[in-house]
This record gives structure tokens, C-alpha cells and sequence, in this order.
């Protein structure tokens, strides 16, 4: 799955423990109705966010996870994260111009007729 959109916070790398670290990215995408995503980076993928800056317009690969969790007092709970594991920065292209064509001499675009006849008859029935 991928998620595209503008950079709005790269947050500082955290240590959950000792043999766990995480990183969070936080993407507004561009879409009628703008949707505000964190994608959690851990491990080693955290240090493919140094290359993001605020502002920047990139496509994340993410993975979808879910887990369940029993709290102290039995209930059940359900929780999903978003896992990035690539990104990439998404190149703003500018609207390609119209091609031209090469200039035409003044005197060769309206030159008038030389030949013409008015005694020559054409068969067109207009």
C-alpha cells in the first residue's frame, strides 16, 4: 500500500527500549478532503527519514498491522498502525510547453499568387 502526500512533522528518533527504537512521520495527503496520517518507522527504517524536510511532497510504502490487547480488567481491545518501509520524495513537474513552430518570413506567409488566370476554369461546384 502506498500513501502520497505533503511532510507535515518528521519527529526525533525514540528508544521504546533497549533493543527497540521508532521514528514517526506525519503526511497530510492531497485530496478533496485532506486526511492527516502518522506512519510509524522502527528499527533500521528509521533512519530513512534524516533525508525528509517539512514540506516536501513523497509516497510512502507502508504495511497495515494490527494487534489485539487484553487490559488488566479482561476487556479486549484492537489496535492498527501504519509501518512505513520505503519513501520516496515526488518530483513536481512544470506543465510542459506548447511546442512552436519555427517562424515563417513575412514575405513567404501571404505572398499573393503569381500565376493565376482568371480565364482558367476549375470544376468545383463551389
Amino acid at each position: 500500500m502506498e500513501v502520497s502526500g505533503k511532510v507535515k512533522v518528521v519527529s526525533a528518533e525514540i528508544q521504546v527500549s533497549a533493543t527497540f527504537k521508532k521514528r514517526e512521520l506525519v503526511v497530510t495527503t492531497d485530496e478533496q478532503y485532506p486526511q492527516t496520517i502518522m506512519i510509524e518507522f522502527a528499527q533500521d527504517k528509521c533512519d530513512l527519514l534524516n533525508a525528509c524536510a517539512v514540506g516536501e511532497e513523497v509516497k510512502v510504502s507502508i504495511n497495515l498491522r494490527g494487534r489485539e490487547w487484553v487490559n488488566p480488567q479482561g476487556e479486549t481491545k484492537y489496535f492498527n498502525s501504519l509501518q512505513g518501509w520505503r519513501i520516496e520524495k515526488v518530483q513536481q513537474t512544470a506543465p510542459a510547453a506548447a511546442p512552436q513552430m519555427p517562424p515563417m518570413p513575412a514575405a513567404e506567409a501571404f505572398a499573393p499568387a503569381t500565376d493565376f488566370k482568371e480565364e482558367e476554369h476549375d470544376d468545383l461546384p463551389f
